[in-house]
C-alpha cells in the first residue's frame, strides 16, 4: 500500500415528498419533531453550534457546519469512533419538495458503520415521512 488511504463511501438517500421545503426544514430543524423521526437532541440550526442525538444505543456527537434555510443542512455526525458528514439538500420540484441526504466519510475499514447508516437512514426516512404527513 502506498500512501494513505482516502477513498471513502456515502450513504446517500433521495425522495420526492408531496411538502413545500418550508414545511421539510421544519422537521429538519425544529427539537421536537427531530426527536419524532430521528432522535432525542438539543439542535438549534446555527453554523457551530455543537449539540447531540442521543438513543438507547449511544449519543452522536454532532457540529453544525452550514444552515441556509429552506436549502440545505449540514453537520458533523461522530459516533462510535466513526468520524462522517451528513448534508441535507432540499430542492423545490413542481410536487413539493426533492429532498437528499448524503451521510460522507466512511471509510473502507468501517463497513458495519456503513451498513448501519443505510438501514438507519432509510428507517429515518419513513419515520420523517410520517411527521411530514401530519397536519400543520
Amino acid at each position: 500500500m502506498t500512501g494513505i488511504e482516502t477513498q471513502t463511501r456515502s450513504v446517500v438517500v433521495e425522495r420526492d415528498t408531496p411538502f413545500p421545503p418550508e414545511k421539510v426544514w421544519r422537521a429538519l430543524t425544529q427539537p421536537h419533531l427531530i426527536e419524532a423521526w430521528l432522535m432525542k437532541n438539543d439542535f438549534e440550526p446555527v453554523a457551530g453550534r455543537r449539540f447531540s442525538l442521543t438513543a438507547d444505543w449511544g449519543v452522536v456527537d454532532c457540529s453544525v457546519l452550514e444552515v441556509e434555510p429552506n436549502r440545505t443542512l449540514s453537520y458533523t455526525w461522530v459516533a462510535m469512533g466513526v468520524e462522517t458528514t451528513v448534508t441535507w439538500t432540499l430542492t423545490p420540484s413542481a410536487g413539493g419538495t426533492r429532498l437528499r441526504m448524503a451521510q460522507t466519510g466512511f471509510r473502507a475499514d468501517q463497513e458495519q458503520a456503513y451498513q448501519g447508516a443505510t438501514i438507519g437512514w432509510r428507517r429515518f426516512f419513513t419515520a420523517l415521512e410520517e411527521v411530514l404527513a401530519r397536519p400543520g
